[in-house]
């Protein structure tokens, strides 16, 4: 059972990173679209099943996946398992901060600028590499 978890976790990862790394895009053209617009209100759709129907989901399962191979795993007592495992949490707090621009852009009042938001999208990128690295190096 524990191999089916741990290929449910990886879909799973690879599923919240995509999303991850494309609705701060999402947000970087939705920034050129003038409110109200008709292009501003479809970025608002993508932006909401993004989240709601893939990103959402996908982080709940990378959780729930995670938690059982490190308790079935016995990680949770190794140095690198506690460094993934903050980096996981800081990942999650970039997804809310994103849930939260998400409905900021749904009700107009988005104040930040392109330029933020492709800052912004480099953040799981970097987050990503470093937790892959722990994972497969186990470097402590």
């Amino acid at each position: 059972m524990y191999e089916w978890i741990k290929a449910l976790h990886i879909i799973a990862v690879i599923s919240w990173m995509a999303g991850m790394l494309y609705l701060p895009r999402l947000f970087v053209y939705h920034c050129e679209a003038e409110v109200g617009s008709k292009q501003s209100e479809t970025f608002k759709v993508m932006e909401r099943r993004l989240l709601k129907a893939i990103i959402n989901p996908a982080m709940i399962v990378t959780w729930l996946a995670g938690l059982y191979l490190a308790w079935a795993g016995h990680w949770y007592l190794s140095g690198w398992f506690h460094a993934k495992f903050t980096l996981v949490l800081i990942m999650s707090g970039i997804h809310g901060f994103l849930s939260r621009c998400v409905r900021d852009f749904a009700a107009d009042k988005n104040q930040r600028s392109q330029k933020f938001y492709r800052i912004i999208n480099e953040i799981p990128t970097l987050l990503m590499v470093l937790i892959v690295l722990l994972v497969v190096i186990k470097p402590f």
